[in-house]
C-alpha cells in the first residue's frame, strides 16, 4: 500500500513538474535534474518544494531592468513625503556646517569620504577568505590613510604654515614635514606593498590581488573627487556651495517634474528618469544658477578664499567678479515693471556655465553611478568640473604676490628668508637712488 501511494505521489508530482516545465523554458534543465533525482531517491516532496521556490524566484530574476514610471506609481506620494522629510533634514544640517566655515566643511568631506571608502571596501569582501587572512583589512586602511596624507598634505600645507607662523619651533617642524611629505608618503606606500607581499597565501592569490587592485581603484575614485572638493572650499565656499546646490536643485526638479509630467523614459539604467524631468530640471537649474550666484556672491564669508586653518570670519576685496555691474532696462520693460535697471555680478555669467554642466553633463555621472550601483549593489563629476573651470577661467594668469610669498614661506628657512629680505631691500633702495 505504501509503495502504491509513493508511486501515485511521484506520478502526480511528475505531472505538475512537466506542466511547470512547459510554462517556463528558463527552468527546463533544472526541472529535468530534479525529476531524475526524484526517481533515484523517492523523496519527491522535498524536491517539489525546491522547484516551486525556484519558479517563484524566476519572475523576479527575469524582471526587466526598471519599474513603473513615477507618474504611474501608486506609492509615489508616500515616497515623495519620505524624500521631502529626509531632504529637509539634510539641507538643514548641511547649512549648519556651511555656516560654521571652511574647516568644518572640509571635516564633513573627510568623514563622508571615510564612510564611502568603507562601503566600497566591503563590496568585494568575502568573509570566508578574510578568516584565513587576519589583518588583511588593515592593509586597505593603511593605503587609504597614506593616500589621505599625500593628498591633503599637499592641499593644506600652505594654510597649515600660515596658521602656525608665530611659533618658531612648530613652524620649523611643520616646514620639515611639508618638505619631506612626498618621501614620507612614498615609504609608507612601499611599507604597505611589502606588507601585502608578506601576507600572500597559497590558493588565495586571486582573491588577494583582486582586493589589492580594488583598493587602488577606490583610492582613485574617492580621492579624485574629494581633493578637488577641498580645493574648491579653500578657494572660497562659493565655489563649493554653488556647484553642490545646482546638483541638488537638478535632482529635486528632475524628480518633481517627472513625478507629475514624466511619460517618456530617458535611459534604461535609471528607469524612472524621464525626458520631461530632464528638460524641466535643466531649465530650472540654469535659472537657479543665475539667481543663486547673485545671492551667494554678495557675502564675503562665502567669496573670500581661506589662506589658513582658522575658523574666524573673513573680510577681503571681493574682486571684479563679485562687484555688481548695472544694466539699464529697455523702456517697454520699465512700463510693465518698477525696475529701470538691474545689477548683475560678472560671476553670474560663469554660473550659467556651471548650471549648463550641472543640468546636461552631470546627470550622466548619475547614470554611471546607477550602473555601478546595479553592478556592485551600492551615487562624482561636478566638483572636478568646478575646480577645473575656476582654475582655467577665473584665476588670473601669471605669478601673484601671494604665490611668491607662499613659495618663500614654504621652501626657505628662516635665515634664508631674512637674507632674501635684506637683498630685496637693497635692490629696492638702489632703484630708488637711480630714479
Amino acid at each position: 500500500m505504501e509503495k502504491e501511494n509513493t508511486i501515485a505521489l511521484s506520478l502526480a508530482g511528475t505531472s505538475r513538474v512537466r506542466q511547470r516545465k512547459r510554462s517556463n523554458e528558463v527552468g527546463y534543465s533544472y526541472v529535468e535534474r530534479e525529476i531524475s533525482l526524484c526517481k533515484q531517491n523517492c523523496s519527491f516532496i522535498s524536491n517539489l518544494m525546491k522547484i516551486q521556490i525556484f519558479f517563484q524566484v524566476i519572475p523576479e530574476a527575469s524582471k526587466p531592468n526598471g519599474g513603473t514610471l513615477l507618474v504611474d506609481d501608486h506609492n509615489k506620494y508616500k515616497s515623495m513625503w519620505i524624500r521631502t522629510y529626509s531632504t529637509v533634514w539634510m539641507i538643514g544640517g548641511f547649512a549648519l556646517v556651511v555656516y560654521m566655515g571652511h574647516l568644518y566643511i572640509t571635516a564633513m568631506v573627510v568623514v563622508i569620504q571615510i564612510f564611502m571608502a568603507k562601503e566600497l571596501f566591503n563590496l568585494l569582501r568575502k568573509a570566508h577568505e578574510d578568516e584565513h587572512l587576519p589583518g588583511f583589512r588593515l592593509l586597505n586602511w593603511h593605503f587609504f590613510f597614506t593616500a589621505m596624507l599625500f593628498v591633503y598634505g599637499r592641499l593644506l600645507s600652505q594654510p597649515l604654515v600660515n596658521s602656525i607662523t608665530p611659533d618658531k619651533f612648530l613652524y620649523q617642524f611643520v616646514s620639515s614635514l611639508i618638505k619631506y611629505q612626498m618621501a614620507i608618503c612614498y615609504f609608507l606606500y612601499i611599507a604597505g606593498f611589502m606588507w601585502f607581499i608578506l601576507t600572500l597565501k597559497k590558493n588565495m592569490y586571486k582573491y588577494q590581488f583582486r582586493q589589492y587592485a580594488w583598493t587602488h581603484m577606490i583610492l582613485i575614485v574617492v580621492f579624485t573627487q574629494s581633493s578637488f572638493t577641498v580645493a574648491n572650499i579653500f578657494e572660497g565656499i562659493f565655489w563649493f556651495l554653488l556647484p553642490a546646490s545646482l546638483i541638488v536643485i537638478n535632482d529635486i526638479f528632475a524628480y518633481v517634474v517627472g513625478f507629475y509630467f514624466g511619460r517618456t523614459p530617458l535611459i534604461k539604467l535609471s528607469p524612472k528618469k524621464t525626458w520631461e524631468g530632464f528638460i524641466g530640471a535643466s531649465v530650472t537649474t540654469m535659472i537657479s544658477a543665475f539667481v543663486l550666484a547673485n545671492i551667494l556672491g554678495r557675502f564675503q564669508w562665502l567669496t573670500c578664499p581661506r589662506r589658513d586653518l582658522s575658523t574666524g570670519w573673513l573680510q577681503c576685496d571681493p574682486g571684479p567678479l563679485f562687484k555688481p555691474e548695472y544694466y539699464t532696462l529697455p523702456g517697454w520693460i520699465s512700463q510693465w515693471f518698477p525696475w529701470k535697471e538691474i545689477s548683475v555680478l560678472p560671476v553670474q555669467w560663469h554660473a550659467l556655465c556651471l548650471g549648463l554642466f550641472a543640468s546636461i553633463i552631470a546627470p550622466f555621472g548619475g547614470f554611471f553611478a546607477s550602473g555601478f550601483k546595479r553592478a556592485f549593489k551600492i551615487k562624482m563629476v561636478m566638483a572636478v568640473f568646478a575646480y577645473i573651470y575656476h582654475q582655467s577661467f577665473i584665476v588670473r594668469e601669471g605669478i601673484s604676490v601671494e604665490m611668491i610669498l607662499d613659495q618663500v614661506l614654504t621652501n626657505l628657512s628662516f635665515e634664508e628668508q631674512q637674507t632674501l629680505l635684506a637683498k630685496l631691500g637693497q635692490i629696492l633702495q638702489d632703484r630708488l637712488g637711480h630714479s
